[in-house]
């Protein structure tokens, strides 16, 4: 959503006669207060690619070095802000949707958002990335094939969608669009995990999202 001048009264979905207001701290306020710019990374790659698992060891290892930042987990996001939503098509880009609006916030507020989401189709991770300026959308692919993931299957939600008790799941029944050209793609089927973590920190480094450490 772009900001639109104050006082300038618009319709965004279904509200109307809604102004957005302009925050008398900005974004790069904080960022000079806390040292470290702030960036949605976005974590996507089938269930059980080690989304979650990679996206809360960068989260530890940022909060380690006095980092602002903030894990979104799939799972979690789905036990409150989008309990109502199921795994429809629809529903999933609805999920999107709304994960993205929030991590858009978190980005405003000067927090790193990592969010760990299968987020299956492409189309719904270009809409988010819209949100942002270039720069503040990093796309983290975490690749590990199927057979990987179902070998691992730590949820059991492979094996239930193989038996047809689980709809709509992603790999089986639902495809999963993988990243063409994302910002980063990280071996997590087959690289540690202090691998893929220094892999993250050292692109954040580089994009001078963090700063660069001895």
């Amino acid at each position: 959503m772009t900001s639109t001048p104050y006082g300038e009264l618009t319709q965004r979905g279904n509200s109307t006669n809604i102004v957005w207001h302009h925050s008398t701290v900005t974004r790069a306020a904080r960022a000079h207060q806390r040292g470290h710019r702030s960036a949605i990374l976005w974590f996507t790659g089938l269930s059980g690619a080690g989304k979650s698992t990679l996206a809360n060891a960068v989260n530890s290892a940022l909060f380690e070095q006095g980092m602002a930042c903030y894990v979104l987990d799939g799972d979690n996001v789905r036990h409150g802000l989008c309990n109502d939503l199921g795994f429809s098509d629809a529903d999933r880009e609805e999920n999107i949707r709304r994960i993205g609006e929030v991590a858009k916030l978190f980005v405003d507020a000067g927090v790193v958002a990592l969010t760990a989401f299968v987020s299956p189709f492409k189309a719904d991770r270009d809409r988010v990335r819209a949100l942002v300026e270039p720069g503040d959308f990093i796309e983290i692919h975490c690749a590990a094939d199927l057979a990987t993931c179902e070998q691992r299957d730590a949820k059991g939600l492979y094996a239930k969608a193989r038996a047809g008790e689980i709809k709509e799941f992603t790999g089986i029944s639902s495809p999963y669009e993988a990243p063409e050209n994302p910002e980063l793609r990280v071996d997590t089927g087959g690289q540690s995990l202090e691998a893929c973590v220094e892999q993250v920190l050292a692109y954040l480094e580089l994009q001078a999202i963090i700063p660069q450490t001895s």
